[in-house]
């Protein structure tokens, strides 16, 4: 029996393997939390003397958990998303592709991969838009082509979210963006940031694919998901071993 080479994997696919999990982990941990600290909540001794300075804690952890997961659960999404369009795995029907010829699939793809790169600008454009006067930056002119940065906008830098408490340790970004106020919540800036960065990674891998297709390294932007193929290659593979 021969074993099999481990799998290189880059730097930096470790780290966004990582920090998808991470958030995913993040999000199971305290979403059980949650659960325990309501259930703890119907107990007698929660409104005990000897249980006060717990209670208090707990409620407030309990409180922001909703709104942490949904962050969470937002940055694991699109950060997950632009990884699956880094290792192909984007799910998609090829059963037309599969009938056409070596030329018109190329054609086929690159349309394709043209038609996802002019929705990820627009994406772009908006997500900017939205996040940037969080930032007290500015957001771009025009409607939907970009046409500059709006000399004149609103700073929204001190808008804060509904319910996660903003640390001690990280005050220092009301002398930034608060006009040197601190602030009681994390700003939104901080959370919403997953819009511009992970649209901005979809622009990034989009482009890699379209230089792929044109180099000819490959011939679609989705994987194939027949599972007659799937069977048939390691079917083939269990023979070679």
């Amino acid at each position: 029996m021969t074993t099999q080479p481990l799998l290189k994997i880059s730097l930096g696919d470790r780290i966004e393997r990582n920090f998808i999990a991470l958030m995913l982990g993040l999000m199971t941990m305290i979403t059980f939390s949650n659960v325990v600290i309501r259930k703890l909540q119907e107990k007698d001794f929660w409104r005990s003397d000897w249980f006060e300075p717990w209670a208090e804690p707990l409620s407030t952890f309990g409180l922001q958990s909703l709104e942490t997961t949904v962050f969470l659960f937002a940055w694991m999404g699109i950060v997950g998303t632009a990884y699956m369009i880094r290792i192909n795995s984007q799910l998609g029907v090829d059963v037309a592709l599969n009938y056409l010829s070596p030329s018109w699939r190329k054609a086929a793809a690159l349309f394709a991969v043209g038609a996802c790169l002019l929705y990820t600008l627009l994406l772009l454009k908006g997500s900017w838009d939205y996040w940037a006067p969080f930032a007290n930056l500015p957001p771009t002119e025009g409607r939907i082509i970009p046409e500059g940065f709006k000399a004149r906008y609103l700073n929204q830098g001190y808008y804060e979210v509904n319910d996660i408490v903003m640390p001690a340790w990280a005050q220092f970004l009301g002398d930034w963006f608060n006009d040197g106020d601190q602030y009681e919540k994390i700003p939104r800036f901080i959370p919403y940031f997953a819009l511009p960065l992970g649209i901005g990674m979809f622009l990034w891998r989009y482009l890699r694919v379209a230089k792929d297709i044109v180099q000819n390294k490959a011939n679609m932007i989705i994987a194939s998901h027949d599972s007659e193929d799937l069977v048939d290659e390691a079917a083939a593979k269990a023979d070679k071993d």
